[in-house]
């Protein structure tokens, strides 16, 4: 019989479980985290529960919470077990179980007056954040930050005095703080988007500028927000998990994340307002995160693009199986050998090409049940942040650019709605209604699909990017993805 999960039942949990050896009460509030879902607890909250068991900065525990109504769900389910979460880090031959704590509150979503509450406690002094690469209110195509976004125009028009956004409720606590005399909180963002730290300080900042732009320049000049690289494939839980669980460990968890083993974080040690010792659990601090990166972006990020719409397209269901498959994985290591890496700046003490079969291998984790749709979901928002730039500087280098052309393509043909079987593809993107008419029309008139100005800006205006694109578009429609998979393969070795 499963044991659920409970700080009251941690005593009965036997077998292969690691339990937390520190309880709540000796735990102090240091971070508030806003976008507490699988990733978080797979990686942030990992670190942070393993520097606890060492006693070590025990002041520095979480309270979460959220703007999104999934955010309400997530807290509901982790309040009725005491905030615990199993995690469990797979690899191809074994599972390792642990239940972490670092968790002490976690505020409901709505309930503005605690949120800021917490936010302006003098004791919170990092404000962290996963709140995916689409929640910044950038725009995609210039990279700027989109003041004229309905979310943020209400939070401007409101003056920050009842903030829906995440931005909103950092800002207005920011303000508070200020007003208050209380030093304030660094900003973390812990999200997979290249210079996170300078993305989220353009977004706080230029909310605060539509209110007051004396208020703007004061958070340019006082609050730090480092950049970072996160990494470490966490797909979504579904059942199957939840009962995998509960029959290999007699656990039950409303919430339990599942995870790849590897996992890295390297950050820009920059916290004035003090931080926890995470370089004690692994954690790398760099003065300049750039490399770090460009590279993961590029290539694991890039990766996933590359095998992503082709599995989709041929009814491959898990990650792992895209890289079975001998064609996909043969085009996922050309592609990245020819025209990715060498558009990644050398990285300190990292071999690239070892990165490479390192992610290689990781994709290929039969454990993690990581699906292709998940890694398909948001196009709009990752491809101008993990293809799209590589292509820039290609063309800027004057090298080829086929095979990345031939990953947009695929994307297009995806976002057609249908797979090669005729299988009906289910909306995949925030603006999948759109994508879908684009890419209708690009079936006979590929110029079509670069016209979307807010994806691909002037790229679409680039003469051997669109006829790159357009020959690779044209080949998807008249041969098949396998057969214009094979000519791209070919022509490597012409």
């Amino acid at each position: 019989m499963a044991v659920r999960l409970s700080h009251a039942t941690l005593a009965g949990i036997t077998g292969p479980v690691a339990v937390p050896g520190y309880r709540p009460g000796e735990l102090s509030p240091g971070i508030v985290h806003i976008g507490v879902g699988n990733f978080h607890r797979a990686h942030q909250a990992v670190y942070l529960d393993e520097l606890f068991e060492r006693g070590l900065d025990r002041d520095w525990a979480l309270i979460g919470t959220g703007v999104r109504e999934s955010d309400a769900e997530m807290r509901a389910d982790l309040a009725a077990q005491d905030f615990l979460t199993t995690v469990v880090a797979q690899e191809a031959s074994s599972s390792q179980a642990r239940i972490i704590a670092p968790i002490l509150d976690f505020v409901a979503p709505g309930d503005t007056d605690a949120i800021l509450a917490w936010l302006a406690d003098p004791r919170t002094r990092i404000v962290s954040l996963t709140v995916t690469e689409g929640g910044y209110y950038v725009d995609p195509a210039s990279a700027a930050f989109a003041a004229d976004h309905p979310e943020i125009v209400a939070d401007a028009t409101d003056r920050l005095q009842r903030p829906k956004t995440a931005f909103g409720l950092i800002a207005a606590a920011l303000l508070r703080r200020r007003a208050a005399g209380i030093a304030p909180f660094t900003v973390m963002s812990c999200d997979n988007l290249p210079g996170n730290g300078h993305v989220a300080e353009a977004t706080v900042a230029g909310l605060v500028e539509l209110v007051d732009r004396s208020d703007a320049a004061w958070i340019r000049e006082n609050v730090a927000f480092p950049n970072g690289m996160v990494d470490r494939i966490t797909p979504a839980t579904t059942q199957r998990e939840c009962d995998m669980l509960r029959s290999e460990f007699g656990i039950e968890d409303r919430r339990p994340v599942f995870c790849e083993d590897f996992r890295q974080w390297v950050l820009e040690d920059r916290f004035p307002a003090g931080r926890p010792r995470l370089e004690e659990v692994g954690v790398q601090f760099v003065a300049d995160v750039a490399p770090f990166e460009l590279m993961k972006i590029r290539i694991l990020n890039g990766g996933h693009a590359a095998i992503a719409y082709p599995a989709g397209l041929l009814d491959i269901h898990y990650v792992h199986q895209a890289l079975a498959d001998e064609q996909i994985a043969r085009f996922l290591s050309a592609l990245l050998d020819a025209e990715v890496i060498p558009m990644v700046p050398p990285v300190p003490k990292t071999d690239l090409h070892r990165y490479k079969s390192t992610i290689e291998r990781r994709f290929a984790n039969p454990k993690i049940g990581d699906t292709i749709r998940r890694l398909c979901l948001d196009g709009s928002n990752r491809q101008p942040k993990f293809i799209l730039p590589t292509i820039r500087d290609a063309l800027k280098a004057g090298r080829t650019i086929d095979g990345l052309a031939l990953v947009c393509a695929l994307w297009c043909r995806y976002c057609y709605g249908e797979t090669e079987t005729g299988q009906p593809i289910a909306p995949n993107d925030p603006i999948w209604p759109r994508l879908t008419m684009q890419a209708r029309q690009a079936r006979l008139a590929p110029e079509a699909w670069l016209a979307m100005q807010d994806i691909y800006g002037d790229l679409g205006d680039d003469r051997r990017f669109r006829e790159a694109f357009s020959r690779a578009l044209k080949g998807i429609w008249e041969l098949g993805t396998r057969p214009s998979i094979d000519r791209y393969l070919a022509s490597l070795s012409s």
